[in-house]
């Protein structure tokens, strides 16, 4: 009996062994990213601009990045946070499995990182340590980004005022914080970016760069459901309840396929008066994650151009429920 015992704890023995060994390749192995670009970006009052627009108004790196009022509709961004990071995503608010923070992005929190550094983060999913950023971060988008666009965000993000905030760890959940090492790609092929002329491809240049997929399409498991691109119903827990994100398919009935291009255009530009940022919100009223006074701020160029493109998706007839209240969904 006493041999038994002994070679069936050398077996245990021998899977733990062998289990941390794979563990610890897995952890060596991964993220499969190739090192930073050499590259040192050079800041032009053209990449400044062009780095404000987009990190302002289209990629929208300060809503995610500073704090929000939610005493206000669409939780403007508080002057004076643009990029210090902290926001909290978890279960409850955001449907994450565990809790993530996000980064200090000002010259504060990246200031010793390098340039080729920040473009990877940007664009492939790994910071500066070599750990794998969590997919909220839409590098998976931001990979698809012109050369120029990336380099003008690095040069804004440099330029933007220090903010001293310490970022607390992540924490992920099993599988999570295993899987979430595969997720980052392993290289930027830079483009050179659509021809602006060409409406749709600009716009849908623009529509990925606004990540406005990840927002207006459901998720099974992390997963676009299949054939409800863009078609709403993303579900957002606001506290006060559950807000869904709406259709902007073109379909006629529950989706924006009977807007013209000036209703989608008003429909943001609504929110760039003075006032458009200050409307005030009750606890108890509907408030939506949409950034509309930042994307208020896109060019109506731009604006015209998501548009174009959207009236190319597929159409999808969902009915969404945009808001429930707590009371209603408990």
């Amino acid at each position: 009996m006493r041999k038994f015992f002994k070679i069936a704890g050398y077996v245990v023995g021998a899977f733990v062994f062998l289990a941390l060994a794979a563990l610890a390749y897995f952890n060596m192995t991964y993220p499969r990213t190739a090192p930073p670009p050499d590259v040192k970006v050079e800041i032009t009052p053209v990449r400044l601009a062009r780095g404000e627009y987009l990190v302002r108004h289209v990629v929208g790196c300060f809503d995610c990045h500073s704090e929000r009022d939610w005493t206000k509709y669409a939780g403007p961004v508080v002057q004076g946070t643009e990029g210090r990071g902290g926001e909290k995503f978890d279960q409850a608010t955001a449907g994450v499995p565990g809790t993530v923070y996000a980064y200090d992005i000002t010259p504060a929190g990246i200031g010793k990182w390098t340039d080729g550094e920040l473009i990877r983060a940007i664009t492939c999913g790994v910071d500066n340590k070599g750990h794998a950023l969590f997919p909220m971060m839409p590098y998976l988008h931001f990979n698809k980004l012109s050369l120029e666009d990336v380099y003008s965000i690095v040069a804004y993000i440099r330029s933007i005022k220090p903010i001293e905030n310490k970022i607390p760890k992540r924490s992920l959940d099993f599988p999570m914080n295993l899987i979430v090492k595969t997720i980052p790609l392993h290289s930027y092929t830079p483009t050179s970016g659509p021809d602006t002329t060409d409406t749709v491809a600009y716009g849908k240049y623009l529509t990925n760069a606004a990540t406005c997929i990840d927002c207006h399409t459901q998720m099974v498991n992390g997963q676009y459901m299949k054939g409800m691109e863009f078609a709403g119903g993303f579900a957002f827990n606001m506290g006060n309840g559950i807000d869904r994100s709406a259709n902007i398919t073109p379909d006629s009935s529950t989706g924006i396929g009977k807007w013209t291009k000036e209703d989608f255009i008003n429909f943001f530009k609504a929110f760039a008066c003075d006032s458009g940022g200050k409307i005030p919100v009750t606890p108890s009223q509907f408030n939506t994650p949409m950034p509309m006074v930042s994307l208020a701020g896109m060019t109506d160029y731009d604006l015209g151009a998501i548009y174009a493109y959207l009236r190319t998706v597929k159409p999808v007839h969902n009915e969404v429920v945009r808001f429930t209240p707590a009371k209603e969904a408990n």
